[in-house]
């Protein structure tokens, strides 16, 4: 810097020089001056010429440069140039490596503007949603990909779980969606499309060799109970026979809770929402339950409740019924005597939420993401002890998935649990609106 402005100074020196030779050779001040000061200006003017060309023409500046304060700048600009130059070199290997990477996924990737028009997609997309980029570009996403559902979910906003769909070019194609909002003030959307033929022609099969499997053996099973229940009560029964008789009879019942259980969870497997819904009375269904839990504790567990009497849920009747009694008889059936038990059925703004909670030995953290699996069990022998079958908590699950809302299972170990059930705020209802309506 310090020697551009010696060579500025310099350039600006020289025409005052040759100026004050012609001033002491006679010559006229008022043209003298005015010409010496041009000079030097149109140096500068030139060179603010040629480098606005230059810019304006995307000239890569290169040496040799000016000399002076021009020299300066451009050998800025050129700086800049360079790293502009490096930045594009990088962005177009990285939109090189990710357009290698996204045409490599077996997924189906769809990018969609704010209108949800088609901005890109992966070359999966054609196979899977017969979305083809570029000859499908700026079209609408459910113009090609048509399904009574689709719009809806997508409108909807809530992408916190997938939709499964068979597409109408591919029948056979069984499509698991999921989107997930990006961009600007998240207005794009990202869709992901995934194959899920062969795990749905599984679960197909599993569910339905459950449900087969489930209703042919329940009915030797009441046949086999039907024929020790007298057994064990005839009085001609010797007496080295009775203890055999009930632990046949007892393991029956255990087997037969084990099948009805199933059967539940079959029937929930069928469809992603509930049949018949209504407004269901909760805070009555669950003064049902704690009379059969009552029983159940015998006394041996301090039952307490805060329930809101006023508070409706809309829902089905018998599998809220059974989500409700399985947390319920869970906290009975699997904690000691003495433990505290607090039933809850309340609202606020995030919605409906039902609790149970106890002051019990709690669940140790590495079990608490598996408590809703099939026959996942804490402590295995405990739990035959107390009869629990492992599938009470995955009829939650369900239940709740099929109402819109989602468990929640908090735990310390020596602390005790709460099980939480959340519902949206679209469900619940007031007593006094619904007697209101009715009325009209």
């Amino acid at each position: 810097m310090r020697d551009s402005l010696l060579v500025e100074l310099a350039f600006f020196m020289l025409p005052i020089g040759i100026g004050a030779g012609l001033w002491l050779l006679g010559a006229n001040p008022s043209w003298i001056w005015p010409l010496v000061l041009l000079s030097y200006a149109l140096r500068h003017v030139y060179h603010l010429l040629r480098l606005a060309l230059m810019i304006h023409r995307r000239h890569r500046l290169a040496p040799p440069f000016p000399r002076g304060l021009w020299g300066d700048i451009h050998r800025s600009i050129a700086h800049y140039q360079q790293l502009g130059r490096k930045r594009r070199k990088r962005q177009i290997r990285f939109t090189r490596r990710f357009r290698e990477a996204a045409n490599a996924v077996p997924d189906a990737l769809v990018v969609l503007d704010k209108q949800h028009r088609i901005d890109w997609a992966n070359p999966a997309a054609g196979r899977l949603m017969n979305i083809h980029w570029p000859q499908d570009d700026g079209r609408r996403f459910t113009d090609i990909l048509t399904h009574a559902e689709l719009g809806a979910f997508i409108d909807a906003g809530d992408y916190t779980r997938p939709l499964d769909i068979a597409p109408e070019h591919n029948r056979t194609l069984m499509l698991s969606l999921r989107i997930t909002p990006f961009g600007e003030r998240k207005r794009q959307r990202l869709v992901v499309g995934r194959d899920i033929t062969k795990i749905y022609h599984l679960n197909m099969i599993r569910r339905d060799f459950v449900a087969n499997a489930s209703h042919e053996l329940r009915t030797p099973l009441t046949v086999i109970a039907g024929f020790l229940e007298p057994l064990i009560d005839a009085p001609t029964t010797p007496a080295n026979h009775q203890r055999p008789l009930i632990l046949m009879h007892n393991q029956t019942e255990r087997m037969r809770s084990i099948i009805e259980d199933l059967l539940t969870l079959s029937r929930l497997d069928m469809s992603d929402h509930p049949d018949e819904q209504q407004s269901v009375d909760v805070p009555d269904e669950l003064h049902l339950i704690l009379q059969e839990a009552r029983t159940l504790s015998n006394g041996q567990h301090c039952v307490e409740t805060d329930i809101d009497d006023d508070l409706l849920l809309f829902g089905n009747q018998p599998e809220l019924h059974s989500a409700f009694s399985n947390l319920i008889f869970n906290a009975i059936k699997h904690t000691p005597e003495g433990t505290r038990i607090r039933i809850g059925w309340s609202t606020d703004r995030s919605g409906p939420c039902f609790s149970v909670e106890d002051d019990g030995p709690g669940i140790a953290p590495e079990h608490l993401p598996r408590l809703t699996e099939r026959f996942y069990r804490v402590d295995r022998a405990r739990s035959r002890e107390s009869g629990g079958t492992g599938l009470g908590l995955a009829i939650v699950k369900h239940v709740l998935n099929r109402h819109d809302g989602r468990l929640t299972i908090s735990s310390e170990v020596g602390q005790g649990t709460i099980f939480s059930c959340r519902f949206p705020p679209a469900r619940g209802s007031c007593r006094d609106e619904m007697d209101v309506l009715g009325a009209g």
